[in-house]
């Protein structure tokens, strides 16, 4: 790859190179810049195609030897996001990623009826200049997200090159993640693999499903305790056919990410996360619950969903590192009152 000016590249097709994807070509020449981003040039433009100044707009075209390309990267863009003043729990940070605990409750991205106060514009003020041009805008590289009522650590990239290598990691499935949730009942065997691919349900846009056709999706589960809410007095035949369930809190360790993974996958063997409003059964039978636990269980309002660990390979300086953070206090007391005698 030769550098013709500040924001153009210029490089030729080898035959070790022939018959892959413009985009995937060029990312591997240009290894600053994501793949996705080179997707986005081609699709607006900014390639051609030198030999006879053709515009490239198709990034699946298959490259020939020969084959010279000229990339413009056009000049960084101010964000429509704007940086809010909202504290952040940053529990590590350089020059080029931070890993944050996002509490529940907080939204990942701007989007339609939430564009403000969201982690994006928290980010955007807390880095200031020191974000680089991730896909062409100043803003901080979201490689990942975590729902809005769902709780736990999150890496961002805060330069294109941890932006690349970090996407690259989640791409092969070799980010460390791990889940903590309170589930209703006790998984039948404790532990297990769920490898059931995921796509959008045919009759709730807002739920995922398992479905044949869907992405590859892979969950590791493990019963970290079972949880035995206190019962009122109540005949042994109720308690045998199930009026009055056991808990329980399940580690779930994910080797894909997909949308809603956790609380799909458990909801579809049986054993939805408590409080999750898409996914868990409506009417959860606590007839023989004690009033705490009753009151714990109906005031906790979402998915009992924490992502307690995440670890990955430092896209810069290659060191190994491993983060991990506590049940949040919600999650805790309504163990506390699950447990409670």
């Amino acid at each position: 790859m030769i550098k013709q000016a500040p924001n153009k590249y210029e490089t030729v097709v080898e035959e070790s190179d022939q018959g892959q994807r413009l985009d995937k070509f060029l990312s591997l020449k240009l290894d600053t810049i994501s793949r996705s981003r080179l997707k986005s040039l081609i699709t607006e433009g900014q390639v051609l195609m030198t030999k006879d100044d053709k515009i490239m707009n198709d990034p699946s075209h298959k490259v020939k030897a020969g084959e010279t390309f000229s990339v413009e990267i056009p000049e960084i863009i101010e964000p429509e996001p704007e940086g809010e003043d909202i504290p952040l729990d940053i529990r590590y940070e350089d020059d080029d990623l931070l890993v944050l605990y996002k509490p529940a409750g907080l939204v990942v991205h701007p989007a339609p009826g939430n564009n403000t106060g969201t982690l994006v514009n928290a980010l955007i003020h807390h880095c200031g200049d020191s974000l680089s041009g991730i896909n062409g805008v100043r803003r901080p590289g979201i490689v990942h997200r975590i729902d809005k009522d769902t709780s736990g650590l999150m890496v961002v990239a805060k330069s294109d090159v941890a932006h690349k290598g970090l996407s690259k990691q989640f791409a092969k499935h070799t980010i460390e993640r791990a889940y903590l949730a309170i589930c209703w009942g006790v998984p039948n065997p404790t532990s297990d693999t769920i490898d059931l691919p995921l796509g959008r349900d045919s009759k709730n846009r807002l739920k995922i499903a398992v479905r044949e056709g869907g992405k590859e999706a892979i969950t590791h589960y493990q019963v970290v305790k079972r949880l035995e809410p206190p019962r009122k007095v109540t005949s042994r035949s109720n308690v045998m056919q199930g009026i009055a369930p056991s808990l329980s809190l399940v580690e779930c360790r994910l080797e894909t990410g997909r949308t809603h993974q956790v609380r799909a996958h458990m909801a579809h063997i049986g054993y939805p996360l408590v409080g999750d409003p898409l996914y868990s059964r409506r009417n959860n039978p606590q007839k023989n619950f004690s009033d705490r636990a009753k009151e714990a269980l109906s005031l906790f309002k979402r998915q009992a969903l924490h992502a307690y660990l995440i670890g990955f390979v430092h896209p810069v300086t290659k060191e190994t590192l491993t983060f991990e953070t506590e049940l949040p206090n919600d999650m805790k007391c309504l163990i506390n009152a699950l447990e409670a005698a």
